[in-house]
This record gives C-alpha cells, structure tokens and sequence, in this order.
C-alpha cells in the first residue's frame, strides 16, 4: 500500500482535508461523516474481512493512519478508539461475541476503549471501577475520564476490576446508568469527542464481558494499549506530513529580502530539522509494523519505542513548523497551528513520555546486562 487510502475513499479524504480546520474551531465531527468513514471500513482497517473488515497489515493500516493524521489528528483520535476497541474484542472476545460486535464497528457504529480514570492515569493499578456478576448479568459503577471519541460513541469497551483480576465490558452507550459529559475546550484534538464517562448500577448481560471471565489487570490493558499506542505512533506521523507538506509550500512561494524564504539558511535549517523528525519517525514506525507482523517478541518494546519517538518527534516538528511559516500558521484551524496542539498531547496519551522512558530505560538496562556478560566474538 502506498502512503495514500484507498483510491475508492478520495472524496470522504478530500473532505476531511477541506474541513478539518472547521471541526477542530467548533470541537466537533459530523457524525455523518465518522458514520460513513466507519461503514468505509477505515476506521477499523485491521480488522478481518470476514467481520466486514479491510483486513489491512499493520504497516498498511499504519500508513492509513499517518494518512489520516496529516488531515485531522482529531479524525485520527476516533481511528485510534475505533481500532483499540476493535483489537480488544478481537483479541479477548469469544467467536460468538467476535461475530456480535465486530460487523458493528465495521458497519457504522462507533466506540470508545474507557481505561483512565481520575486517580488511576498512569497508574491503572489504582482503577476503581468494578464490575460485579449478579445472577446472569454483571452491574458496573464508577468512572472513567477523558476517554476519546467517548462524546460519539455507540459501544465503550470499559475496563473494570472483577474479584482479584480485570474484566471487559461491552457497554452500549444508551444504556440506563451510563452517562456522558463532553470535555469543554480541550487543548488538543479538539474534536477527538473527549469525554467523561460515568457508570451508575450499569446492568448488562454476561454475554457482554469479552471473553466470559476475568483476567489479570496488566494483561488486558497492555492488550489494547499497544495497539493505542501503535495508532498514536503513526498519528504523529501524519502530523508531521502535515507540517511538512505545509512549510515547503509556504516556504516556496513566500518571499522575504527578495527571494523564497526556503532559500534563507535558517529558515532551510528549520524545514531540514522536520524533514529529519519526520523520517525518523516513519522508521521507527515501520519497523514497529514489521515486529507485529512477524509476531517477534521485540514487539512490545519497539511499540514503546514508537510512540515515544514519534511524540517526540512530532513536537519538536511542529515547533519547527510554526517558526518558519510564523504569522501565516498562527491562526486557529491551520494544519500548522492544529499540529502544534495537537503533538504535544501525543507526549500525554497512551502511556505518557515519562512512562515510555522508564520502560524504555527498564529495556536497556536488562539488555544490556545480558549483553555485557557475552563473551567477544573470536
């Protein structure tokens, strides 16, 4: 696949990139267009083709992602929820709950993945949200906060403590005791539908926990989280396409003491460092897809690693962007301008940057010991 969608989808991308700016000024997606992105398949992309799914490889729907990312991190955010939610149910749910749920989520329907609470952010060790068995069904209560695409969501994938593990519920959103209460003004992503949701004596049937049982915590957060993690990954990608695509536009035709700015040594500096930001970030990106494909225990890591560059890179891009198109970026709904907010709450999400350098740092120090006691190759 190359870096650009499906040929079949040109006029649903052509109007994402026309009125992107319009949703992030008025913090809202139609939900025409999310429902049509969604029937499209695109919002899901791997997931199989029996499910109603594309069937994408994870660097495909990787490139899908940036693709969608240098329009409208906002669009992206929902692609990030649509597929982590996706991945759980694929990935934890029964055959039977696969065949209910997924043709759902390639149909139309929308979802939201609900982890992060108000004390338990990072520290999901902390989550207090439980869901408990009661005759044939399981009743939740608690709350979750600034869960993504929540504020359009038709099913949310709640994580909640279950006895000594963790359980995934399926939540219609309509149902009595779920309330949703959209975040005002988000700094980032505005029209991602950030929400906050909360679960009063939620009463569903057994048949909505994935997989029928509980599971220990760490392994059915880490289940969606890499792929969350994943998506942001390759987000920021297309954030700094973006930019990219942008300053060299700008850059050409804008003209400062007689010439293009592009051809003045600082501001060619500027555009070099996001050219560099963003080739990094696809490496690393790339070779993240190639460890899920190939299933290789460096997978887990190199995500890690994925997210945390790219975030990186992403901001330090985006600033470079905003300096050298200066006042003609400086205005509320351009991709620059969008970018500059947007990147910086990608070093917040799905496992914070500080929390990628521990894990990154634990990785080192382990690897590296091992490969200290190898003896010299003779």
């Amino acid at each position: 696949m190359s870096d650009a969608p499906d040929p079949g989808h040109r006029d649903l991308w052509e109007l994402v990139r026309q009125d992107a700016g319009a949703w992030d000024t008025a913090g809202e997606i139609p939900r025409t267009v999310l429902g049509e992105l969604g029937a499209a398949g695109v919002l899901c992309a791997e997931v199989h083709e029996q499910y109603g799914g594309l069937g994408l490889t994870s660097r495909d729907n990787g490139e899908l992602t940036a693709h969608a990312g240098s329009l409208c991190s906002s669009l992206r955010s929902v692609m990030t929820s649509q597929g982590m939610a996706a991945w759980t149910i694929q990935r934890l749910g029964t055959a039977e709950q696969r065949a209910a749920f997924l043709p759902q989520l390639t149909g139309g329907r929308l979802a939201a993945v609900a982890f992060s609470e108000p004390e338990a952010g990072s520290d999901l060790g902390a989550m207090s949200t439980r869901a408990r068995h009661d005759g044939d069904g399981v009743v939740l209560d608690g709350s979750k906060t600034w869960i993504t695409a929540a504020a359009y969501a038709d099913l949310i994938v709640v994580v909640a403590r279950s006895g000594d593990g963790a359980v995934a519920v399926v939540v219609p959103a309509r149902t009595p005791g779920v309330r949703i209460e959209k975040v005002a003004h988000p700094m980032g992503c505005r029209a991602a539908g950030h929400a906050q949701v909360h679960l009063e004596g939620v009463r569903l049937p057994a048949a909505n926990v994935l997989g029928g049982a509980a599971l220990a915590l760490p392994f059915l957060v880490t289940t969606a989280l890499a792929y969350g993690r994943m998506s942001v990954a390759w987000g920021c990608v297309g954030i700094l396409r973006g930019c990219l695509a942008a300053v060299t536009e700008h850059a050409a035709t804008r003209r400062q003491f007689g010439r293009p700015i592009g051809e003045h040594q600082l501001v060619a500096r500027r555009i070099a460092e996001l050219y560099a930001s963003e080739r990094i970030a696809t490496g690393v990106c790339r070779e993240a897809a190639e460890h899920w494909e190939a299933g290789s225990p460096h997978q887990v890591i190199s995500t890690v690693l994925a997210k945390h560059v790219s975030a990186t890179q992403a901001v330090l891009g985006s600033a470079s962007a905003l300096q050298a198109m200066a006042s003609a970026a400086a205005v509320d709904g351009h991709v620059v301008a969008r970018a500059y907010r947007d990147a910086k709450l990608m070093e917040v999400i799905e496992g914070s940057s500080e929390i990628c350098q521990l894990e990154l740092a634990r990785h080192a120090l382990a690897t590296g010991r091992t490969t200290a006691r190898k003896e010299p190759a003779q």
